[in-house]
């Protein structure tokens, strides 16, 4: 019992290290990239597509036994294509300034390769369960990742932190454009991958 709860809870926590999707699969760099001006926005984007993932690993692993293997990523597609449509529904019901904020990078999570990449890897072999940890691991290991950029990228760059300001006057504009968040992605991905490595 005790090793089934391990391994249940590694499932989770492979997300936020061993395989978390930024920093070491390198995955999902578009909205990476532009979503993260501010902590707060990387927060939001990740707990989208936090949303997104776990549902849709849900659906695929309940599905994937009868769907045949020709048109498996197109059925992939529509699953995850119909929870982006819930979330877009939801987020303009209740949170519109979020949706407004967040605009074409929410359609675009139908498309990003964390989910489709977990619906091929994980979710269409494994049950349920362990899909949906699957999915709230590289999930939260997303929203962490996105999180930690946007809090590095607003102090530099505005010398504030979700928002509330601590440091006088003008931040380097260059952190909240793009090159700043390339420069800040690299500096994350070595020092990840370095303490990966000495770990």
């Amino acid at each position: 019992m005790e090793d089934l709860e391990m391994s249940k809870w590694s499932l989770v926590t492979k997300g936020f290290i061993k395989d978390n999707p930024t920093f070491v699969l390198v995955l999902g760099m578009c909205p990476t990239l532009a979503t993260t001006t501010s902590a707060m926005n990387g927060l939001e984007m990740g707990l989208a597509t936090l949303f997104v993932l776990v549902l849709s690993n849900i659906a695929i692993s309940l599905i994937a036994p009868v769907v045949p293997d020709k048109v498996h990523i197109p059925v992939y597609i529509v699953v995850i294509a119909t929870f982006v449509t819930v979330l877009q529904l939801l987020m303009q019901a209740f949170v519109p300034s979020v949706y407004a904020t967040l605009g074409l990078f929410i359609p675009l999570i139908v498309v990003n390769c964390i989910v489709l990449g977990r619906a091929e890897a994980y979710a269409n072999s494994h049950n349920a369960l362990d899909s949906a940890l699957d999915g709230l691991g590289i999930g939260i290991g997303f929203t962490m990742s996105l999180t930690v950029i946007g809090i590095i990228r607003e102090i530099l760059g505005s010398g504030s932190v979700f928002g509330w300001k601590f440091i006088p006057g003008d931040g380097i504009l260059a952190f909240v454009m793009a090159p700043g968040a390339f420069m800040v992605l690299g500096y994350l991905m070595v020092l990840f991958n370095k303490y990966l490595r000495h770990s």
